[in-house]
């Protein structure tokens, strides 16, 4: 979250290059994370060569960053859904008060008018 309240992702250049700066960040370091979890399952492994050591390094590397992938395009995509189901509910909350507000203004000023119209025939 931004400060100074909710602000569009990419509201100018600072924050879309923070953004990316941070987004280079966390891959880099799950990247780096994954390469470490690969390397002590070779390291239980002492039987494969350098080569194959490589080789798994390599595939296990690929196969948690697409699975990485994944998620996060699930999670946008589902962030996007609620933010969607969110904005229409919000919505109808706003209309449904409006609706409501009107009726009580319409019933406040219905009470005036009946009340300036009893006083008028009773003091007559």
């Amino acid at each position: 979250m931004r400060p100074g309240g909710h602000e569009a992702p990419y509201d100018d250049a600072r924050h879309a290059l923070a953004d990316e700066a941070e987004g280079y960040l966390l891959a880099h370091a799950h990247r780096d994370q994954a390469r470490r979890e690969a390397e002590d399952l070779c390291a239980r492994m002492p039987w494969l060569t350098t080569a194959q050591a490589e080789e798994l390094i390599g595939h296990y590397v690929r196969r948690r960053l697409d699975v990485t992938r994944e998620l996060l395009h699930s999670t946008v995509r589902r962030a996007g859904e609620l933010r969607q189901e969110y904005e229409s509910r919000y919505a109808a909350l706003r209309h449904t008060l409006l609706r409501r507000h009107a009726a009580c203004a319409c019933a406040v000023l219905a009470c005036a008018g009946g009340v300036s119209a009893l006083t008028v025939l009773l003091t007559r």
